[in-house]
Order: C-alpha cells, then sequence, then structure tokens
C-alpha cells in the first residue's frame, strides 16, 4: 500500500485488521474502494435471499452479522466498486456516493484453464455413448433454492430424451422430482478449479438456474462465461446479468418456468449442430467482451486510468541514509538530511529512503511518510540488528526495489548503509539505475566502521589488512566475504565522494582509481549571531565537545590539564547526555588548578550561544577523521582550534593561523604543549578574526557541488 495510487478492499469485512488498513489508506492520502461481486452487505435484502434459509440458524446469523460488517466496511470505505448493475444500484441505496460498475473478466486463471481442459478434451463426434450430458456446477449447499427452478423442466426433457444424464458437481440436496431417473442423475463431490473445468468442456451442455431474486439479479454472468469458453451451451435462468449478453437462440437461452427449461434443454439435446453453433457463438462474444484487456480497457480504464505522464521538475533523486528525520542521528544523518533538503530547494524531485521503528502490528511492513515536501520511504529495522547478518539484507532489498520502482528517479545518492544492506545497491546496478555512494566514514574498508581498534585506539593501516583486521575481530569468519562484497558495490557504483582529501586518501590506497572518487566538502551551520569579544584579562576558555571516548581524546585532555601550572584558564566539557537525564562525564578526581565546567549538549537554538562562550576549541581526535564538523563550527565563529593532523578534521586548518596542528601520536604531551602555547599568547583573542573563515565550505555549496556530480553521471550513463 505504500507505493500505490489507489486501493481496493475485495470482500473484506470491518474486522479491526481491516479498519486499521483502511486508516492507514486514509493517512496515506489515498480514497479506497470496497469491492464484491455478490449482494452480502445488505442485511435486510439478504434476508429475502432463500438460499439462507437453508441453513441452519446459527450459520445464518453468522451470514448476518457478516452481511453487517461487510456494509460498515464498504461506508469506511466510501467508494464501492460493483460487478453488476443492480449491485452498483443497491451500493448507490445504502448511501454510496461513488460507485463504479466492473464486470467480471475471463481472468489469466479461467483463460488458462479452458485452454487446459479444451486441449485434453476428447472429440465429442467420437463419444462411445449416445448421451446427452448436463453438467450443473454448484459451490455449496446454499443453491437448493435456485436449482428448484430448473428441476421440473430438467425432469420433463429427461422423460421425453432418454440420453440426457445430468451430472451435478459439488453440494446439492437431488430434488425428488429426479431421483426416479436414479443413474442418470449423477452427484459427484467438489473438485479443484481445472478438474471441474475439465468436466464442464466434456458436457453437451449447462444449466445456470437462480431465482428470480434481486440478490441473484446482482449476481455476475460468469457461469455462462466459464461454459461460454469451452464452446459449452448454457440454459441460464433470465437475471438481469444473463439478461445483458444472452441472445436467445444465438449465444445462448434463458428460461423461466417448467416449460421453458424442458423446451430449451430439448433444443440444444436433439440438436448437435444446434449445440456447435450456440457454443461456437458463445465463445466469440465472452472473448470479444470479457477478456481481461477489454474489460481493462473499456471499464476498469473509466476508475483507474493510467497515469498522465509526470512533467519531471528537474532532477529526480533518491535519497538513502540509513537514519532519518525525525530519526536523525550521527554526522552522516546531518548531512543527509541537509543534501536532501537543499537539492528540493534547488528544482530537484527528492525522494528519501531509511530505516523506521519496528511496529509488531505492521508485520514488517515499511511506512511511508513525508518530510517538508518529501517523501520517505522507512524500513523496519531494529536499533540493535546483528551488523554481519545486515552486510546484505534482502528484505530491505525487496523493499527498497518498490520504492525505486515507485519513485522512479534518475539517480541515487547512498550515504550510510549500515543495517540496510548492501543488496540495495545491486538492485541499482540490475535496474541499470546510476548510483552515487558518498563515502561518510571507513565502514566500506573496516569491520569496526571507523578503523578504531577494541581498546578504543586508532588502527593506523593506510592499506587495508585482512590479517590485521582479523586480530582486532578474532572471532570474525567472514571478513574476506565482507572485503568482497563492499569492493563489488564501490566499483557497481558510477561515482564515490569522500568528505575531504584525506579521506579520499584512505580509499585511494585501497585500489579506488583517482577518476572514480572525488571530493565533496561537508557544509555545517554557520553562525547567526555575532562573536561577542572577549574581555581583556580574563581566564582563556577551552572548549570540548566530542564525548569521553578514548579515541576522541578524553583522557589526554584530562591529562594536559593536569600537567598545566597555571590557572588562568577555564574548560568547558560538553556532556551529551545530560539532556537525557544522566551524567556521562565525571571531573571529580581532576586535579587541576584551573575551572572545568560541564553543559549540556548545545542544540541548533544555542550552538551560538557555546561558541560565543569559548576561545579555543579542543579536537584531539586520536584518529583520521573523515571531516572535522565542530572544527568548522568553529572556524566559521573564530574560534581558534586546536586539532590533530592529519585527518580530515585538520584540512581546514593552517598551523599558527587559526589553530595549533599537534601530532596524532596519542602522547597528552604534544595537547599541553599547543595549550600552553596559546595560554602564553592569550590576548590575541581579544580581537581574533579567522582570515580563512570565509574559505570554509556551505550546506549551499556542497549542494551545489553534489547536484553537479550527480547531473554528470546521468550524461555519463546516457552517453
Amino acid at each position: 500500500m505504500q507505493v500505490c495510487t489507489d486501493v481496493i478492499f475485495y470482500r473484506t469485512p470491518a474486522v479491526p485488521d481491516v479498519r486499521k488498513m483502511i486508516d492507514e489508506a486514509r493517512r496515506l492520502g489515498l480514497s479506497p474502494w470496497w469491492e464484491v461481486d455478490d449482494l452480502i452487505f445488505d442485511v435486510e435484502l439478504y434476508r429475502q435471499n432463500s438460499n439462507l434459509l437453508s441453513l441452519p440458524p446459527v450459520e445464518q446469523a453468522e451470514l448476518l452479522k457478516g452481511a453487517a460488517l461487510y456494509r460498515e466496511c464498504l461506508e469506511l470505505c466510501g467508494r464501492g466498486i460493483a460487478s453488476t448493475r443492480v449491485l452498483g444500484e443497491a451500493m448507490s441505496r445504502i448511501g454510496i456516493g461513488e460507485v463504479g460498475v466492473i464486470e467480471n473478466a475471463l481472468d489469466d486463471q479461467t483463460l488458462a484453464a479452458a485452454e487446459t481442459a479444451l486441449t485434453g478434451l476428447t472429440q465429442k463426434n467420437q463419444k462411445t455413448t449416445d448421451d446427452i450430458v448436463i453438467v450443473y456446477g454448484s459451490g455449496t449447499r446454499t443453491h437448493d433454492g435456485d436449482f428448484l427452478c430448473c428441476a421440473e423442466g430438467l425432469a420433463a426433457a429427461m422423460e421425453a430424451e432418454p440420453r440426457l444424464r445430468l451430472r451435478i458437481v459439488g453440494e446439492l440436496t437431488v430434488p425428488p422430482v429426479l431421483l426416479r431417473f436414479g443413474s442418470r442423475v449423477e452427484t459427484l463431490e467438489g473438485r479443484d478449479y481445472p478438474t471441474y473445468m475439465a468436466m464442464l468442456a466434456a458436457a453437451d451442455l449447462t444449466v445456470t438456474p437462480l431465482e428470480l431474486t434481486i440478490f441473484n439479479d446482482a449476481k455476475s454472468n460468469i457461469k455462462f462465461l466459464e461454459a461460454s469458453i469451452l464452446r459449452v451451451p448454457s440454459v441460464c435462468s433470465p437475471c438481469d446479468a444473463f439478461r445483458g449478453v444472452i441472445v436467445e437462440g444465438q449465444n445462448g437461452f434463458l428460461a423461466e418456468g417448467t416449460e421453458a427449461w424442458r423446451d430449451a434443454v430439448l433444443a440444444l439435446a436433439r440438436d448437435p449442430v444446434l449445440r456447435r453453433d450456440v457454443g461456437e457463438s458463445a465463445r466469440r462474444d465472452v472473448l470479444a467482451h470479457y477478456r481481461p484487456d477489454v474489460i481493462a480497457r473499456e471499464q476498469v480504464a473509466r476508475y483507474f486510468p493510467l497515469p498522465a505522464p509526470q512533467a519531471r521538475q528537474g532532477l529526480r533523486v533518491l535519497s538513502v541514509n540509513v537514519f532519518f528525520e525525525p530519526r536523525s542521528f550521527g554526522g552522516a544523518t546531518l548531512v543527509a538530511e541537509e543534501m536532501a533538503t537543499r537539492l528540493s530547494a534547488m528544482g530537484c524531485d527528492v525522494g528519501v529512503f531509511t530505516s523506521g521503528p519496528s511496529f509488531p502490528e505492521r508485520a514488517g511492513a515499511p511506512i511511508r511518510h513525508e518530510i517538508r515536501g518529501m517523501p520517505v520511504m522507512a524500513f523496519p529495522l531494529p536499533l540493535d540488528v546483528d551488523p554481519v547478518g545486515a552486510l546484505d539484507n534482502p528484505r530491505c532489498s525487496t523493499q527498497f526495489a518498490a520504492w525505486l520502482d515507485a519513485f522512479r528517479p534518475d539517480v541515487v545518492h547512498f550515504h550510510s548503509v549500515q543495517g540496510l544492506g548492501v543488496g540495495i545497491l545491486q538492485v541499482c546496478a540490475e535496474r541499470g539505475i546510476p548510483h552515487v555512494i558518498t563515502l561518510h566514514d571507513a565502514w566500506w574498508l573496516c569491520e569496526r566502521q571507523f578503523m578504531v581498534k577494541a581498546d578504543g585506539r586508532y588502527c593506523f593501516q593506510r592499506h587495508i589488512d585482512l590479517t590485521a583486521c582479523q586480530r582486532c575481530v578474532p572471532g570474525a569468519h567472514h571478513l574476506q566475504l565482507r572485503q568482497d562484497m563492499m569492493q563489488g558495490a564501490l566499483y557497481r557504483a558510477q561515482l564515490l565522494l569522500s568528505p575531504s582529501a584525506s579521506h579520499r586518501a584512505l580509499y585511494l590506497e585501497n585500489g579506488i582509481e583517482p577518476e572514480r572518487i572525488q571530493v565533496n566538502r561537508n557544509g555545517f551551520s554557520w553562525p547567526v549571531k555575532a562573536r561577542t569579544p572577549r574581555k581583556a584579562g580574563k581566564p582563556l576558555r577551552f572548549g570540548f565537545v566530542s564525548g569521553t571516548a578514548e579515541v576522541k581524546g578524553f583522557s589526554l585532555i584530562r591529562k594536559a590539564f593536569e600537567a598545566l601550572e597555571r590557572n588562568d584558564w577555564e574548560l568547558v566539557l560538553i556532556d551529551n547526555t545530560l539532556n537525557l537525564g544522566f551524567s556521562s562525564v565525571n571531573v571529580s578526581g581532576w586535579r587541576v588548578k584551573g575551572e572545568v565546567v560541564i553543559r549540556p549538549a548545545y542544540t541548533d537554538e544555542t550552538r551560538d550561544d557555546f561558541f560565543n562562550a569559548i576561545d579555543v576549541l579542543l579536537f584531539p581526535s586520536q584518529w583520521m577523521e573523515s571531516y572535522g564538523l565542530t572544527v568548522r563550527e568553529a572556524l566559521s565563529r573564530n574560534v581558534w582550534v586546536i586539532a590533530t593532523a592529519p585527518g580530515g578534521q585538520a584540512e581546514d586548518i593552517e598551523d599558527g593561523v587559526n589553530g595549533t596542528l599537534i601530532p596524532l601520536d596519542g602522547r597528552f604531551e604534544s595537547l599541553q604543549t599547543a595549550i600552553e602555547g596559546v595560554l602564553t599568547n592569550k590576548e590575541r583573542f581579544s580581537s581574533y578574526v579567522n582570515p580563512h573563515r570565509e574559505e570554509l565550505p556551505t550546506f549551499e555549496s556542497q549542494a551545489a557541488e553534489l547536484k553537479a556530480y550527480l547531473e554528470s553521471v546521468i550524461r555519463k550513463q546516457e552517453a
């Protein structure tokens, strides 16, 4: 339903699960239809069905209860599809404002069963007996009353024509008037559909008796269609649907009353040429009017026309990331959200595929919603997904393929796909859809995603050696397979993008050709408030926002500040969990001479306030980051940065001009020296302005460059 433009509820009662599905259709902006081919939704009219009286009272009560639920479902949908004119009128009478009539067609199953039956049929002129066989198909025992309409006429015909035999297939109480014919009346158990069609094909004629009630007037003419496609002539009661298709004596017979049934049956029984001609004419007529393509063109298209070709409003991009608003998490998600939003603002038609929460009541179904005018398809993915099993996620690939077929993008932009599986990239390759991957981190190369070992220290591999990786993840037995899968996915992509030159170099050293990977520098949130000048003589204010992880340099910061012999400084530590109601930063054991302050994580609204309250940002990361978001946030706000190098975090820093670069050596002394250097010259920060500020990227510049890259791969694909 998530990728549908229309939804039809066929013969469904308003039970709780169905009601939920109708609600879901409404949420998606759909106007559901309710379809049926029997008058089962009007309790009062249903009571008039004499066949109902043949059932035990308990079953009668259940059927009437069901009729009320059918009506409720029809009313909840608000639009109805009927298989006959009379059925459509009944829908209108109970207040359904929009009703369509689409007759039952000869579906593919019926046509296939008919062709099989005809192919295997012994030629009738090769019959070993002179018997004239009448077949009557009775689906259930509710047809006793209907069959009584023709019983006297059949008995009269069989009395007059000894060759006539009646073969009843299915449940039926044989009327007493026919019992006297003994073995000439044969009752068989119900058969599967192909077998029933083969038995019908072997008949000389068939009968379809129905009581002349509004209930039967609402029925379709499917019994006539089934016989006609087999070239078997029919005698039918003159119900509305039969009157509309049968031309008396040419493609069938209508009969009401004993004499009419007798005469029609005898006419066909005694004239093999008439049987042949009527059967052939009936087949021609139903093929001309009831083939699936004919019904689709002449009736279905009235209510479900082919969608008009949509005028493309520019580049159509499908953005893929494991998280997306409102489930935002991590730097890659921020970039994915910003790029999707900016591309949309630039005139691109943007859709999103992402993960979403898993709701048991949805049985693993995805959920479509909308963010800032962009359609989003969220595949249910638990947060504790197994990282090995999720390298390839067939269920996700299936849902992604459905969204891909529905959205029909010109190009797909993949961000972080952990958990979604690399199979979704294979789907693009199989469909020939150009796709681009932004390599936000080292997940494509490293089982641990960030090349950080279990002890929290950086793995300094440049060319990945799986022997070293095996020592890092000793229990893993899939590393070679993982590498093969990742390399295959990377090589199938039309273009790879890296957020920094340093990160690009890592992939170059692992076999990616230079022309296949370009740099697309990440933008960030620029300041909206002017910076407040630092007051002279005040302590120098340092800030650290990266948490307590060893790889982020937290322990180095503690050791460096504990080693300082001066107190003219203040250190602001951001505790990212305070907003969640608990603390993750404890400095009670620190032995320092300056002041250490702990604050909660800043928001979009308080970002400028945080940076206005510090003079120097500390970024002593102990790994080569793909880029440094907070570094750029600080540099744009004229905040000095002390950062490790090499790595993407250092690319916007000129040592001694807008920051201080220290080696990535794991020694606190390197950080201590840098801190002492800025403390010695702290008065420079009273009026400091970053001279390279305007060289920093923006989300706008990143999106413009990204759009150019996406357009280039499309041109290359079309060339």
